[in-house]
């Protein structure tokens, strides 16, 4: 007899659902059990916590474009479930996840592990949230899950108590009243504005003689139309982090990533630009962009709730980034005038020299910046990276040189820690061919990193190319955190909050089978990159860094100068000296 478990995972593997990411429970054990059964090319995948599971749900559908699916049970799975999920809705990633719940005649009943998942999940899975209580339900909950996930971005909730799993299957509703046929048919978007909008925008950045662009991950499969773009405009191109991957950073007119982790020529354009065009961007910081009434503005978003949302926009266009950029190209006028844009170029020459500086300034063990910039230069082809949050970021965004046909991302609305780890390895689920680097701080390693590395451990010999690097800043500090704490509040390190204990994690990757490689040595950075790419397998890589390298903003308003070197006098005179010369190095490198 066919249930409604296995009637579940036939539909899912017919909208093309290829893994699921998840972990058993007694709530979902109809749907564990059909995939014991299903003949369908469908992979449980199996994570250490739900909130992995959800977070590689996330990441699947940022490096395939495709929905992802987690699965976990009722009660303390669903609940786990909830930050990866969240992860997916502020980044606008089409997942569905699918939870278990008690059977329908406890509910209400206080029973064990009952919890009001409907309830629970309204706000994360707002657009699509729903629990099935009878066979008919399970086929156009399905499609409707993920139809709304793909169309709108976001993350769908179908729940299913046990007892509804191991229901007779009823593939094709009766065609009677109440029921509800639906289908998995491809949805086709005309994509494009009309032309009037289009000629107006055109009108708007002709005009402009000092054009800023500014994209993000929206745009992520328009970078050729980017470019004819920012050619025929003479613009300088600023990426949001989430879009560090839309162009590649040896374009001379690429200023890199914008905001906190942005960079001084990124600062520096949206000052002086008297036009900005927006492209598939909700970047959150509008102190970053100009100041109002300064620049004419154009935007274009799929989403028209996203249009004027941070910068009040003269025109906004919904439209898809590629199909949308296509039809305005030719309305463009090329400008003749290069002044704007050798203006730019050149301070993106000086940039890269700066960056450089200060990854070679000295520091103890390990200058936090080393590692990225000798990553940076020997980055692999079709190199697919993850970031976790945290200071790591930073040099992420600041360091890293992304070329053509390389792929990454961070959780960007969010800014959870934990992520990075569980990103990389459903990369690598998805693109085996591919080398997969994370980088991440030992806070995050130890929040919810290790743990995933047991999975990796478990499944790298599956992969056709087995390159993986995790790479770890150990700096025994959360970092971020400690310099939020000195430029915001003006309040010193509190040791019992920021220090981390201590711990070996090399030596943790050798214990699971995997390479491990500790470096405590500036002139061992290289040698240490070389290696772990080359390894035949999976590798930890755990960079000994100074906790007291300042991750310097394009911009300090005075009122944070001054909280930062308050805190500095009231930490202990070893430990404010150590961050005060660290400070002034990298001043000087810049």
């Amino acid at each position: 007899m066919k249930t409604v478990a296995d009637f579940v995972l036939e539909r899912l593997s017919q909208w093309g659902v290829r893994r699921i990411y998840g972990y058993p429970g007694d709530g979902i054990n109809g749907l564990i059990g059909a995939f014991g059964r299903t003949e369908e090319p469908l992979t449980f995948i199996q994570a250490r916590h739900e909130e992995a599971a959800a977070f590689m749900a996330c990441a699947h559908a940022k490096f395939t474009g495709q929905a992802g699916v987690c699965l976990a049970t009722s009660g303390p799975g669903a609940i786990h479930l909830l930050n990866g999920l969240y992860d997916a809705k502020l980044d606008h990633q089409p997942v569905v996840a699918l939870v278990g719940q008690q059977a329908r005649s406890a509910l209400g009943g206080d029973y064990q592990q009952e919890v009001d998942l409907i309830s629970l999940f309204k706000d994360v899975a707002h657009d699509y949230v729903q629990m099935a209580t009878t066979a008919e339900q399970a086929r156009h909950m399905i499609d409707r899950a993920m139809r709304i996930a793909m169309e709108r971005r976001s993350v769908t909730c179908v729940i299913f108590p046990n007892d509804v799993q191991d229901l007779p299957a009823v593939e094709k509703p009766a065609r009677e009243h109440g029921n509800v046929p639906t289908g998995i048919g491809v949805t086709s978007h005309a994509g494009v504005p009309g032309e009037a909008a289009l000629r107006n925008a055109a009108d708007i950045l002709n005009q402009g003689e000092r054009v800023a662009m500014l994209v993000g991950a929206g745009a992520l499969d328009a970078s050729p139309e980017l470019r004819e773009t920012a050619e025929r405009l003479g613009a300088g191109v600023a990426k949001a982090l989430l879009g560090k991957a839309v162009l590649p950073d040896s374009l001379p007119y690429v200023t890199g990533c914008i905001g906190l982790l942005g960079t001084q020529p990124s600062w520096d354009m949206m000052n002086e630009c008297d036009t900005l065009l927006m492209v598939g961007t909700s970047f959150p910081y509008s102190e970053f962009l100009p100041p109002e009434g300064q620049a004419r503005a154009v935007q274009i978003d799929r989403d028209g709730r996203k249009l004027s949302l941070r910068y009040p926009v003269e025109l906004g266009l919904v439209g898809d980034s590629r199909l949308t950029l296509q039809a305005l190209i030719p309305l463009l006028q090329a400008k003749t005038a290069r002044r704007w844009r050798e203006r730019i170029e050149g301070k993106v020459a000086k940039w890269h020299e700066t960056v450089t500086a200060r990854a070679m300034v000295d520091a103890r063990p390990l200058n936090p910046q080393r590692p990225f910039l000798e990553l940076s230069r020997r980055l692999p082809p079709r190199a697919i990276l993850t970031c976790d949050s945290g200071s790591a970021a930073n040099w992420y965004a600041r360091d890293i040189a992304m070329r053509e046909g390389m792929m990454g991302s961070v959780s960007g609305g969010l800014a959870t820690m934990g992520c990075g780890v569980p990103y990389a390895l459903a990369a690598k689920l998805a693109h085996p061919d591919r080398p997969v680097i994370a980088l991440v701080g030992d806070g995050a390693m130890q929040m919810l990193g290790m743990n995933e590395l047991i999975t990796i451990a478990h499944r790298w010999k599956d992969w056709s190319n087995p390159t993986l690097i995790v790479m770890v800043l150990n700096n025994g500090d959360l970092n971020l955190v400690t310099w939020e704490q000195r430029v915001m509040g003006g309040d010193p390190r509190f040791a019992a909050s920021q220090w981390l204990p201590d711990f070996s994690y090399a030596e943790y990757g050798r214990l699971l089978g995997l390479e491990g490689i500790r470096v405590d040595s500036a002139d061992k950075v290289g040698d240490a990159w070389d290696q772990a790419l080359a390894a035949t397998r999976p590798v930890v890589l755990e960079m000994v860094t100074d906790p007291e390298m300042p991750p310097l903003p394009p911009h300090i308003p005075l009122k944070q100068v001054g909280a930062y070197f308050q805190a500095l006098r009231k930490e202990e005179a070893a430990a404010g000296g150590a961050a005060l010369r660290a400070t002034l190095k990298q001043w000087w490198a810049g």
